[in-house]
């Protein structure tokens, strides 16, 4: 059996993420993992919140790499769905939905269309949550941010670090209003996004 992928970074991030995800995903439902890349988060977080159904997905070219790191010893999560953003998405609908380090290499229109078929996919009072690196004021927030972006555009020059505001329009435009916004480590964020008003978990802490 071929070696199961590794990310550094999802190890060192997870923590993190569970604590946001914890505070915003407290009511029971499905949860919807758009790239489940290596399946890492899928496999450990699905084992920290057993009142969410997660539900993992992905191209199809990462499912064998996904299963092998949900056959660790507590995950929960489901089987991985192939999904291709251009495709087909699974029918929902969801509670919540949850995407790490994708929105940096998806091309812009990649990135609104996730937006608009995530959102179509959310229960009504659901909420959509977002991790990775953004820019603030079409500016980048670090050193490392503006080197990083740099280098996601010597490998493809559509991809590249979103900026924060961008990404509340594409919501907004779906009925979906920013309720949160948390620093984590590494100079990433997480946005989350609801189609209530700001509530009495919102924070911002930029």
């Amino acid at each position: 059996m071929p070696q199961r992928p590794f990310s550094q970074a999802c190890e060192n991030n997870k923590g993190p993420i569970l604590a946001v995800l914890q505070q915003h995903c407290q009511a029971p439902g499905s949860l919807l993992e758009i790239g489940a890349g290596t399946g890492q988060h899928a496999a450990w977080l699905s084992a920290q919140l057993p009142h969410l159904h997660w539900q993992p997905s992905d191209v199809a070219a990462n499912l064998p790499g996904i299963r092998q790191w949900l056959e660790e010893p507590g995950s929960r999560a489901q089987p991985p769905l192939e999904l291709d953003l251009t495709g087909d998405w699974p029918a929902g609908p969801y509670d919540y939905l949850f995407t790490a380090n994708t929105f940096h290499i998806m091309a812009m229109p990649l990135v609104e269309r996730c937006v608009e078929q995530g959102c179509a996919r959310l229960a009504s009072n659901g909420r959509f949550l977002v991790y990775g690196p953004f820019n603030e004021d079409r500016r980048f927030t670090s050193d490392s941010n503006r080197a990083f972006d740099q280098a996601l555009k010597n490998t493809d020059p559509q991809r590249g670090i979103r900026d924060r505001q961008w990404v509340a329009d594409l919501f907004e435009k779906q009925g979906l209003h920013q309720i949160a916004d948390h620093a984590m480590p590494a100079n990433n964020r997480v946005l989350v996004f609801s189609r209530g008003a700001a509530d009495a978990c919102a924070v911002s802490d930029r």
